[in-house]
């Protein structure tokens, strides 16, 4: 089963979110863990850049979370103040950009034909992957933070008071509606649906990951990565916040305050679990299962029954981005603009460069040559190698897939 934007690349975490959250009833007595310093390294790993571009004022202060799309030979990036491009991958080379009169909240999305964005105002818009061109747009009901997603027939969206919207590509006709139910209070933060051609696979605030008919929009089956326990809204967020990971007949999802967890994709029957808590989803390489933790601890599991590996703490509270996996390597950024370099062996920090001062939110994706790309929160968009300190090309691992049954 394939599904649109599926590939495997894709705190004190509160005292960043918090302004945007909208806290009905939090206390203000409620504290926090602070970020520690940025660790020192001795370092072994560097990074070489490919090519670099800026992509109007990226975020633009909003919390938002812009992620380009990589499609293989090109790359499609947006920025909130409404800048899109399209880049050659492999050199950087410009092919085309367009400024868009709408402040831009969500995407980039994408299938064969389209580009799709979420507009400030609650549009979503389709465009054309030629040329940037306006082909439609269809009002929502409210914001969306998470990027449309698409089959080639469908495209996907999803409002952050828990409606899933599903849209003809071909003229932006509304096609189904699945309304949710969110909590009162839940992280500015959303994971984007999984879109394949008989099933829409949505995470919720309330911690469901739930399947629905690509031609119909009815439930199939529902999972609970989270479930609210405590006395206080900030201790019942279960919020799934992390686009789940597709790997053959299954997923693997991740929730704050919930589990990771590895689910059938038929039937949402459990495989294995195991109590965790993270804002990103987890990522897989070297027979490892590898996390970015919700109060900044990065750990690796063992692939085959899920024991820790090792854990590094050195990161704690410093908000990480969903770690990336560059042959013996994980690479991480943080809400100060570093990216640090982990050996995946045993979790020892191996390298570090300050990238961007406004800070790194999205995912880091690797290309298809193997290349990192790398977006800032100030619109810095970057492709690197990494090298070991004399420069030279480092070595890989073969590649080994872990596992997970």
């Amino acid at each position: 089963m394939r599904f649109a934007g599926s590939r495997l690349f894709r705190a004190g975490v509160f005292s960043v979110l918090i302004a945007g959250l909208g806290l009905a009833g939090c206390s203000t007595t409620d504290t926090f863990e602070q970020p520690v310093p940025v660790p020192e390294v001795d370092t072994t790993v560097t990074f070489k850049t490919v090519w670099k571009m800026s992509v109007g004022d990226g975020h633009d202060d909003d919390f938002l979370y812009l992620a380009p799309l990589n499609a293989g030979e090109v790359v499609y990036a947006a920025s909130a103040d409404g800048a899109l491009v399209a880049v050659n991958s492999e050199t950087g080379k410009l092919l085309w950009k367009r400024e868009l009169e709408d402040r831009i909240f969500a995407g980039v999305g994408g299938d064969l034909d389209q580009l799709y964005l979420v507009t400030r105002e609650a549009d979503l818009i389709a465009l054309s992957r030629e040329d940037g061109r306006e082909l439609w747009r269809k009002a929502l009901p409210t914001e969306a933070l998470a990027a449309p997603q698409s089959n080639g027939s469908l495209v996907v969206t999803q409002t952050t008071d828990g409606r899933v919207l599903a849209f003809n590509t071909a003229d932006g006709e509304i096609v189904w509606q699945y309304d949710g139910v969110v909590p009162a209070l839940s992280l500015r933060a959303a994971a984007a649906p999984l879109v394949g051609g008989d099933v829409v696979i949505a995470s919720f605030s309330n911690g469901k990951l739930m399947a629905l008919a690509a031609e119909s929009g009815q439930p199939l089956w529902q999972y609970e990565v989270g479930q609210p326990q405590g006395r206080t809204e900030l201790e019942r967020l279960v919020d799934i916040a992390g686009q789940p990971l597709v790997l053959d007949s299954a997923i693997m999802v991740s929730g704050y305050q919930g589990k990771l967890a590895l689910v059938d994709i038929r039937t949402g029957q459990e495989i294995w679990s195991r109590k965790a808590s993270s804002l990103q989803a987890p990522m897989i390489g070297g027979g490892n299962i590898y996390m970015s933790s919700a109060n900044g601890d990065v750990v690796a599991y063992r692939g085959s029954d899920r024991r820790e590996v090792w854990l590094q703490e050195g990161l704690s509270w410093r908000q990480l981005t969903q770690p990336a996996v560059y042959d013996n390597y994980l690479v991480v950024g943080d809400y100060e603009g570093y990216l640090h370099v982990l050996s995946a062996d045993d979790g020892r920090l191996v390298g570090q460069t300050r990238y961007d001062s406004d800070g790194l939110r999205v995912p880091l994706q690797r290309l298809a040559n193997g290349n990192l790309m790398v977006f800032g929160n100030s619109g810095k968009l970057s492709v690197f190698t990494l090298r070991d300190r004399n420069g030279s090309a480092l070595p890989q691992r073969s590649g080994q897939r872990p596992g997970l049954n």
